[in-house]
């Protein structure tokens, strides 16, 4: 294995529009990991919701296969090292993962709809949680970010089951949210590449 600061070229089209979500350059198994494991993972979520009947609405069965897929799929892809190249690449500080964090205020709106009664102190508790623990993280030195990071997500678990908790058959979402972007995304880790 090599690690490669190297950002490939960013395709045109359709292609393009992937690579600015995955990153350019991303290998075969890279592409595998981030197109299956969600899919997979949105199936099981909605067949759990069937079989067990967690008595969910068409509509809630359809925010949770979405925010299912996102979640893993963010899990799995800001975690390679294609996305590691483009997201750290030269331009991207840390203005520009913070703002990739606040995007996230919709994806908890939504589950705050779906499954929380819109219940506003709940949404605005669980984004601060993620956007401050966010800012810390970006903004610790960078050999002390991966510790900081994991005692971070720790405390996010704890927030997760007693204060922020959620109804069983979603307790996965909000562990999920916050190793997506504590863990996967703002920690600035070496992009290995086969040799």
């Amino acid at each position: 294995m090599k690690i490669s600061w190297e950002l490939p070229q960013k395709r045109t089209g359709f292609g393009g529009v992937i690579d600015g979500l995955i990153g350019p350059g991303a290998t075969s198994a890279e592409k595998a990991l981030q197109l299956y494991l969600p899919f997979a993972f949105a199936t099981a979520v909605v067949l759990a919701g069937g079989v067990f009947d967690f008595g969910w609405s068409v509509i809630q069965f359809v925010v949770i296969a979405a925010l299912a897929v996102d979640m893993m799929g963010g899990v799995i892809t800001n975690a390679t090292s294609a996305a590691k190249r483009w997201y750290f690449r030269e331009g991207q500080g840390n203005k520009q993962h913070l703002g990739f964090v606040a995007m996230h205020v919709a994806q908890i709106a939504l589950f705050g709809w779906a499954f929380m009664d819109l219940n506003l102190l709940w949404i605005g508790g669980v984004f601060a949680v993620l956007f401050g623990f966010s800012a810390v993280i970006v903004t610790t030195p960078l050999y002390l970010q991966r510790p900081i990071a994991s005692f971070l997500f720790v405390v996010a678990m704890f927030l997760s089951l007693y204060v922020f908790s959620t109804p069983l058959e979603v307790q996965w979402f909000l562990p999920m949210l916050y190793y997506k972007i504590l863990i996967s995304h703002v920690l600035r880790e070496e992009p290995y590449q086969p040799d």
